[in-house]
């Protein structure tokens, strides 16, 4: 946006509404407004009908710990044209601090309103030497414009502490002639504000605990990334691909996501549901979340082999069998690391190994290869055995209990079904549930689309090079011909070009090899 919007211009001033509604229906469109910008429009605007001022401007009062400071919120001008909203470029409208140098800032009126919690009636900005009108001027002398009257109030909460400043500028008769607030205007907009203080107080009282609520569950998202550097940041990646497509499916106006639309609400709800998709990872033993090898966790390990295949190598006097050794050794390194797969010849060659024998310190023969060894050795993805892969899906469940036990609004109560559907399959054969695709809300059949493409593509994975999207999206296509992830999902993703978006910021450039998509959606 622009320092502030155009609105139509008139030099016919605002007019106050004499004939003025009943308390109840002020009450009424107060309560109307949803959003605290919006909600600070309408305060604004209710006073300048009220009491005829042709501008104003409203402040909302921030105090972070650090300073103390009015920041320009909203700020409304008929004659001007101008009417702002929240998101003014503070290059333009400045913060205003409470103190300067530790002394309280008095020379400024709306400082020194919400300093005194006192109004402020001015007839005149020019003639007064109270305050430090500059800004003002200069202002008007940008715009072409005159300021003169001024009211300036102070929103109080129910705890009597200023939670904004309200300011309206040149009041107006009923025939378009400037005049001075009076003492009238004074008391209808303090008896409005102290209305408006009250709705405002609530909502910023709802976004605290919206801004508490987020905190903490990105907190428990970064604490899950922690334990574990092998999926380091995926629960922080997962929030942003999910909404990526999210955002694809409510701009999709003719196709399969024609009908689907998420409100702020809805949207606030999977953004909870992605944040917290991998919570019961909390209760998964950090020995299994921290494998990055075949033989990691086990009581001998690597080393222990490497050692059993020296004493191997130095107790034969064949210098062909010293050679099938160091190689199989070398082959063992290799498939230790893991991969994406593994084949039934390197299967088998471990079993061959294990065959072998090494001469302990007493002269006994023992297998190269312990069972377990050969168990984890033969895993044909990644570094976790069947046992530990159970143990790892066994985070959904735990996922969905967690949040199926914790007492969200009616607003949020979608946030289990959400988070706790992104290891299902289109086909049943998923889990926790086994549901179908039928069975399954978009937005969850989103996450699961999210979640499998953030795994292929991340980069800290220890048993596999960043994989490039050409291998990712071919991967994504074959679980789609498989009824693994929904189809029509990632058709979206594809097509929308939203993959473009996350490789930019989350993925290394040789990773993205991708220009053309269509060989990936037959």
């Amino acid at each position: 946006m622009d320092t502030y919007e155009r609105i139509s211009s008139s030099s016919t001033p605002v007019q106050p509404n004499w004939s003025v509604d009943s308390t109840s229906d002020l009450l009424v469109r107060l309560a109307q407004e949803h959003s605290i910008g919006g909600l600070m429009h309408r305060i604004l605007k209710e006073a300048r009908q009220l009491t005829g001022a042709e501008g104003g401007t409203f402040y909302r009062f921030v105090d972070d710990g650090d300073r103390s400071r009015l920041v320009f919120s909203v700020i409304h001008n008929t004659v001007l044209g101008i009417e702002t909203m929240d998101d003014a470029p503070a290059a333009r409208w400045h913060a205003i601090p409470l103190y300067h140098e530790g002394e309280p800032n008095h020379r400024n009126v709306a400082s020194h309103v919400a300093l005194t919690r006192e109004p402020v009636n001015i007839a005149d900005v020019y003639t007064t030497e109270s305050f430090d009108f500059s800004g003002t001027r200069q202002f008007d002398e940008e715009h072409g414009y005159r300021s003169q009257s001024m009211l300036t109030l102070p929103l109080l909460n129910h705890e009597d502490h200023v939670i904004g400043v309200l300011q309206l500028i040149n009041a107006r008769t009923r025939d378009g002639r400037n005049r001075s607030f009076s003492a009238k205007d004074q008391a209808t907009a303090q008896a409005m504000a102290k209305f408006a203080a009250i709705t405002l107080d609530n909502q910023l009282l709802v976004q605290s605990h919206k801004d508490l609520l987020d905190a903490f569950i990105q907190a428990l998202a970064r604490i899950i990334d922690v334990r574990s550097p092998h999926t380091s940041a995926h629960c922080q990646r997962i929030p942003v691909l999910t909404e990526l497509i999210a955002r694809a499916a409510c701009e999709d106006s003719d196709g399969y996501f024609a009908d689907f639309n998420l409100n702020a609400d809805e949207w606030y709800e999977l953004h909870v549901a992605a944040w917290l998709h991998d919570c019961g990872k909390l209760a998964t033993s950090e020995v299994i979340l921290n494998k990055g090898r075949k033989l990691q966790g086990l009581l001998d390990g690597f080393d222990a082999v490497r050692a059993r295949f020296a004493a191997a190598v130095a107790a034969s006097r064949d210098d062909r069998e010293k050679a099938d050794l160091r190689e199989d050794l070398t082959f063992i390194e290799r498939i230790n690391r893991g991969g994406e797969f593994m084949s039934d010849e390197d299967m088998a060659r471990v079993e061959a190994i294990a065959a072998r024998s090494w001469p302990d310190v007493n002269g006994e023969l023992n297998p190269l290869l312990t069972d377990d060894e050969v168990l984890n050795l033969c895993i044909t993805r990644g570094t976790i055995n069947a046992e530990e892969r159970a143990a790892i899906n066994r985070h959904i469940d735990i996922t969905i209990d967690i949040l199926e036990q914790l007492p969200f609004p009616p607003k949020l109560r979608r946030v289990p079904e959400y988070a706790g559907g992104h290891h299902e399959r289109m086909d049943g054969r998923g889990y926790p549930r086994g549901l179908t695709r039928d069975q399954m809300s978009i937005p969850a059949r989103i996450m699961g689309v999210a979640d499998v493409f953030e795994a292929l593509t991340a980069k800290e994975r220890p048993y596999k090079p960043p994989m490039p999207l050409s291998q990712a999206f071919s991967i994504l296509q074959k679980m789609r011909h498989d009824n693994h992830i929904d189809p029509d999902v990632f058709e979206l993703f594809l097509k929308s070009g939203k993959w473009k978006d996350y490789a930019r910021e989350h993925l290394l450039p040789e990773q993205n090899d991708v220009e053309d998509v269509s060989p990936y959606l037959v």
